[in-house]
């Protein structure tokens, strides 16, 4: 039975073997043909055709992803490029890898005509990246500078069974988009943008980027530990509310309002929220604008996952000029001229229609002089979150020692400590006393020389007489009651424009 069994398999390996024989010599034999008879123009034809057959009888599906969608990027490109970066197989032999100038990281990608196979929801996915050559004057790739690429056409093509055709589309390529854009969050370097005022017509180069460097970190910042606390619970409940957000209808941004003596570490405080979140900064100057619409285009330029900064508010704009008087006096001038940017618009900037094109933003404004502001800008909704940003305290101390004298406790904190509990002294000024000396004992004595110095003066400033001024009055014309010309006196320093 048993050699009667060997037999039979014996004999079918031949057959299986005769049949491969076979098959690889009628495959010579149409190769030669086809190079020997056909035409090289057909080739391509006929080998798509022998491909689309065979395809038919494969129950495998593939789907062709492009770099362009016509003339615009195919986001769905570059997604699958970033994801691909991170799924490269210890077998791949040949990688890709490159730096922006601009970039603190290395992207790594695969590289032409190499495969990578995935596993999601346990099917099984496999990736390959085709570039193809195509003459120079029929195809142009925009985004290659290189020209020996601008006759390149890229795409992904994915091949996957036919029965997870819907498991693609409705949550494989979905969940490829947002890994994408994750990875492309946590490996990007963090810019400030400023305006380019010369390209405020171009919505692609309004903002001129360069590279982040602050180092800031909640733990170098001198404030007290419960409002560090406050604000990082701010933050983390913010970016993990999109769907809250949508939910109860309103536009995914959070506004806080730093105030406070300058030197006092505002603007610190905007780098490590920057370098926590890992948000790009977008720095904005009201007083350059000549008008409403251009911050509209300013805002929709902005990328999602950003911090706009508006700093010193009070001065950067005239909040408590109304429309009114500013029609007047362009009309005094004798022409009219387009307001510069109003309360009005500001408002409609951080909450009204405009504020919802984009996601995920936070908007900042700094002033000294928080009284100066119209209460309308402070109200939840606008400005949520108000940090007051005060003077040095004890504990803000020892963490600037702890920083920049590596020392947790000298004999000399205690009269440091009752001294600035006493005195008002900002965190930079307590720095900048630190950093004069080398020696630990000599940068404190010096801040102690520092404060001791600073108190005497304000006692002596109070100490002298205050001096009245008188306001000056002016003899201006203005409009009467009855429609006359009237002399009526004006006060410079008063309420200009009034009658008394």
């Amino acid at each position: 039975m048993s050699s009667s069994s060997a037999e039979s398999k014996m004999a079918l390996a031949k057959t299986v073997l005769s049949t491969i024989g076979s098959v690889a010599a009628t495959a010579m034999l149409v190769r030669t043909i086809v190079h020997n008879y056909i035409p090289p123009e057909l080739h391509e034809y006929l080998f798509l055709g022998l491909k689309n057959m065979f395809i038919k009888f494969s129950n495998q599906l593939t789907m062709v992803i492009d770099e362009f969608d016509g003339l615009v990027n195919n986001e769905i490109y570059e997604a699958v490029a970033i994801y691909l970066g991170n799924k490269l197989s210890p077998n791949i032999r040949r990688l890709k890898i490159s730096k922006p100038a601009k970039e603190n990281n290395f992207n790594i990608t695969m590289e032409r005509n190499e495969e990578v196979t995935d596993v999601y929801n346990g099917q099984t996915f496999k990736w390959i990246w085709l570039c193809r050559q195509t003459q120079a004057e029929h195809f142009y790739n925009p985004r290659d500078m290189n020209s020996t690429l601008k006759s390149e056409i890229r795409s992904f093509e994915l091949t996957f069974h036919k029965k997870n055709k819907d498991l693609v589309i409705n949550s494989y390529l979905p969940y490829i988009m947002k890994e994408a854009k994750l990875q492309k969050h946590e490996n990007k370097t963090i810019k400030i943008h400023t305006v380019d005022y010369e390209n405020m017509y171009n919505l692609h180069n309004m903002w001129k980027p360069v590279n982040l460097d602050h180092p800031a970190t909640f733990g170098t910042i001198a404030m007290e530990q419960d409002q560090k606390d406050m604000i990082l619970k701010d933050l983390e409940r913010f970016v993990k509310r999109k769907d809250y957000y949508r939910k109860v209808g309103k536009a995914w941004k959070r506004g806080y309002l730093l105030f406070g003596p300058p030197g006092t570490g505002k603007s610190s405080l905007i780098a490590a929220m920057a370098n926590y979140l890992n948000f790009d900064i977008y720095d904005l100057e009201l007083t350059v604008l000549m008008r409403n619409s251009d911050l509209k285009k300013l805002l929709v330029a902005t990328a999602n996952k950003s911090i706009l900064v508006v700093e010193d508010i009070d001065c950067t704009i005239d909040l408590q000029d109304n429309l009114a008087n500013r029609a007047a006096f362009a009309h005094s001038n004798g022409y009219q001229q387009e307001c510069k940017v109003t309360l009005s618009g500001l408002l409609n900037f951080i909450d009204g229609l405009w504020s919802s094109c984009g996601d995920e933003r936070i908007i900042i404004f700094t002033t000294n002089h928080i009284e100066k502001l119209d209460p309308a800008l402070l109200r939840p909704g606008r400005m949520d979150v108000h940090i007051h940003m005060a003077y040095c305290t004890p504990c803000g101390f020892k963490l600037l020692a702890a920083n920049y004298l590596g020392i947790k406790d000298h004999k000399l904190f205690k009269e440091i400590e009752h001294l600035i509990d006493t005195s008002n002294v900002t965190p930079a000024e307590v720095a900048e006393q630190l950093l004069k000396e080398d020696e630990a004992e000599d940068s404190l004595k010096g801040l102690i020389n520092f404060i001791h110095k600073k108190i005497k003066e304000k006692e002596e400033a109070e100490a002298k007489p205050k001096k009245v001024e008188i306001p000056q009055v002016e003899v201006g014309m203005t409009m009467g009651q009855g429609g006359a010309d009237e002399y009526i006196p004006t006060c410079l320093l008063g309420t200009c424009g009034k009658p008394t």
